[in-house]
């Protein structure tokens, strides 16, 4: 190992350990959401194929996974597949499905994680949302971290499929259509999100340098704080992530202005 390599690796422990000391435990959010992006660039930039990149950026998902556990932060949301993407060419979209089914597998070896699905799982070749629904079904008791999984998802989909929820069960209580529009409220469509039940992530994190939403959590991420960091997501580490919790809690959240 080059001695550059190895006093980086020494700082960079000691940084971890400082910015983990200076994290208030009751500033740190509930439940993050995180766009990881980047994969694809880093494989080119690396020169290699860009099945590579998802497959390097899956195995990052669970050392991240790990450092949330360790910090105690009770759900994370992993921006994987979106609507979009999956109009990009049918070879890539076949391996990024590979990638996912592996990592599922790989999730369901931690037993105490409570996987679930967030996405119109319509969209997904049947083995893999067969692979995702079982999962979430053997995991459904756990304690420890939520884990949504958005693949094939879509922040307008989202609120078409709830408000389409919603319209279906208050007609099959003989409702008219004027009747559910008139007294249709905020939290008649908040009851049949995707993550219904779970609070709003409170921090959004986008990597590789992008800073839009591009159509993640579009309903609940209305008060959430964002943090946009240049780092590919295969490169995204610990630091990085402590960076953004720091910031994170030294913000002076203010909801409705």
């Amino acid at each position: 190992m080059k001695l550059p390599t190895v006093l980086y690796r020494y700082y960079e422990r000691r940084l971890t350990k400082f910015l983990t000391r200076e994290l208030p435990a009751d500033k740190l959010p509930r439940h993050i959401g995180m766009m990881v992006d980047g994969n694809r660039r880093w494989a080119k930039l690396a020169g290699a194929p860009t099945a590579h990149g998802h497959q390097a950026g899956a195995d990052n998902i669970l050392q991240f996974l790990t450092w949330c556990e360790d910090l105690g932060i009770q759900a994370v949301t992993l921006y994987m597949l979106s609507t979009d993407n999956m109009k990009r060419s049918a070879e890539e979209i076949e391996q990024l499905i590979e990638v996912i089914a592996n990592l599922l597998d790989r999730l369901g070896q931690t037993p105490e994680r409570k996987i679930h699905p967030v996405g119109a799982l319509e969209l997904l070749p049947e083995h893999l949302s067969s692979k995702l629904c079982a999962l979430a079904d053997r995991s459904s008791d756990g304690t420890g971290l939520v884990v949504n999984m958005a693949v094939g998802y879509g922040g307008r989909r989202e609120i078409v499929d709830a408000i389409r929820e919603h319209l279906r069960t208050e007609a099959a209580e003989g409702k008219t259509a004027a009747q559910i529009a008139d007294a249709l409220d905020i939290d008649d469509i908040s009851k049949y999100l995707y993550t219904r039940g779970q609070p709003d992530p409170d921090l959004v994190i986008r990597t590789s340098g992008e800073q839009r939403l591009s159509g993640f959590m579009t309903w609940q991420s209305a008060y959430s704080e964002f943090y946009f960091c240049e780092a590919l997501w295969p490169d995204f580490r610990k630091v990085d992530f402590l960076r953004a919790l720091r910031d994170y809690a030294r913000r002076q959240r203010r909801f409705g202005s």
